[in-house]
């Protein structure tokens, strides 16, 4: 069976998330979005694992689902738990800081305990926030969690971003062995974030025989699912769910569902108060160096991809039934993964309307109620079918999606890209469709 999953998570505890993040609204979230397993989130803050063991009951092999007795519940779930977790750890080494994000996940609640409690005995402050700052390396981590539970899994998050990815130009490190040392044989796949996609991690010779995972790190309801990961597996276990991420036995990762990279915060090199913003090719003739105040810029991902990328990548795309461009290696080797922008975005462009206006909503929510849910919508649904219902706006906004076929500028230096689905002459040429016709 085919399983979407969603596993980096944040919960109404970590800093700038929403107070919307609890395990009933993250569930009934998943269900809108299609996704069959979620991650918990923030396992580490004592406060939030109250509410995730008061909240929820066992589903399976080490995984969880919504308690049928929570007061105020407006439906059952269908999605199932695993127990995940963040931690950004903060340390000196080889000479330089280092600030790096890495998910924890655990198959039971005694494990977390466990874990927990062996961060807290070395220092760490869980209470602080949803993703814990703790002064521990990487290998000491994932030393307590694989004495906590041979199986966890550690996966280092956003491997690019330049602050806080594994890879990240400021404060990462240039191999998993430089980090981990003897345990970098535990890692077993790394997390494109949204500044990068898998061909992109594909140029990484260490990579070559690890796992490429892609999740949403929502830090509100509506994100959940900007990218995901699909496994094939038996049964939705953590088992299952871990054999898939080291590619082992009868599960697999399938494919994977990118967010476009270049909306990532860090895409492109430059200096965001200057108004400064260099593609590679401009970098390696400007340099790193901000012409208007002298600082040094903040090197964009797709530079340092290019620094430690040792292989040459080809890919090519092939279009389904329902004109959905699937992105694969030439050699079709790695699972293939797929672009796309979250449907509440092609709502809002396709209405000239803000993503959280009542009126992009209404037709959210009656597309999820037609067609069953947003990845149903963007990837398996006839365009034909979605016109005649919503009107030639909205399913030209899907379609278009699909194809690829859309405007983009990168973002850099912390301010995010965009992504626009019509050109401007489009736009200008379209105004005249009425909105009515959407209702």
């Amino acid at each position: 069976m085919k399983v979407i999953a969603d596993l980096e998570v944040h919960s109404k505890y970590a800093r700038a998330v929403s107070s919307s993040m609890t395990p009933p609204i993250i569930a009934e979230w998943a269900d809108k979005k299609g996704i069959d397993l979620v991650g918990t989130g923030d396992f580490t803050h004592p406060m939030w694992f109250r509410e995730l063991e008061a909240n929820l009951e066992e589903g399976g092999e080490g995984v969880y689902k919504l308690k049928s007795q929570i007061p105020n519940l407006k439906s059952k779930s269908g999605a199932k738990f695993l127990l995940t977790s963040e931690v950004s750890c903060m340390y000196k080494h080889l000479g330089r800081g280092r600030r790096v994000h890495l998910l924890v996940y655990l198959p039971s609640f005694d494990a977390v305990r466990k874990f927990n409690t062996e961060l807290s005995g070395r220092g760490a402050n869980l209470f602080s926030d949803g993703r814990p700052i703790i002064g521990l390396t990487l290998a000491q981590v994932a030393e307590i969690a694989l004495s906590v539970n041979r199986r966890a899994l550690l996966i280092p998050a956003h491997v690019w971003t330049p602050w806080f990815g594994f890879y990240g130009q400021m404060s990462g490190y240039d191999s998993l062995g430089e980090a981990f040392g003897d345990l970098a044989k535990y890692i077993p796949a790394v997390e494109t974030g949204l500044s990068s996609d898998p061909a992109m991690n594909w140029r990484i010779e260490e990579l070559t025989g690890r796992r490429i995972v892609s999740f949403g790190d929502a830090h509100s309801p509506p994100k959940l699912g900007r990218e995901a990961t699909v496994f094939e597996m038996p049964e939705i276990s953590f088992e299952n769910a871990r054999k898939a991420i080291w590619g082992e036995g009868d599960s697999h990762i399938a494919y994977t569902i990118e967010f476009y990279p270049e909306e990532g915060k860090y895409h492109y090199t430059g200096h965001r108060n200057c108004k400064v913003v260099y593609s590679p090719n401009e970098t390696r003739k400007m340099g790193t160096v901000c012409p208007v105040c002298g600082k040094s810029l903040t090197v964009g991902v797709m530079n340092r991809v290019e620094h430690l990328g040792k292989i040459d990548i080809e890919t090519k795309a092939k279009v389904d039934e329902f004109g959905v461009r699937w992105i694969y290696d030439v050699q079709e080797k790695r699972p293939q993964y797929v672009m796309l922008v979250p449907l509440l975005e092609i709502i809002a462009e396709a209405l000239s309307s803000g993503v959280s206006s009542q009126k992009v909503m209404i037709i959210y929510e009656e597309l999820i109620a037609t067609f069953g849910s947003e990845f149903k919508v963007l990837l398996e649904t006839s365009v034909i079918d979605i016109e005649k219902k919503f009107g030639p706006r909205v399913a030209e906004g899907v379609k278009k999606v699909r194809s690829g076929d859309i405007v983009i500028e990168p973002g850099y230096d912390g301010i995010f890209g965009k992504v626009k689905i019509w050109k401007e002459h489009e736009v200008k040429t379209k105004r005249a469709i009425s909105q009515a016709s959407f209702f």
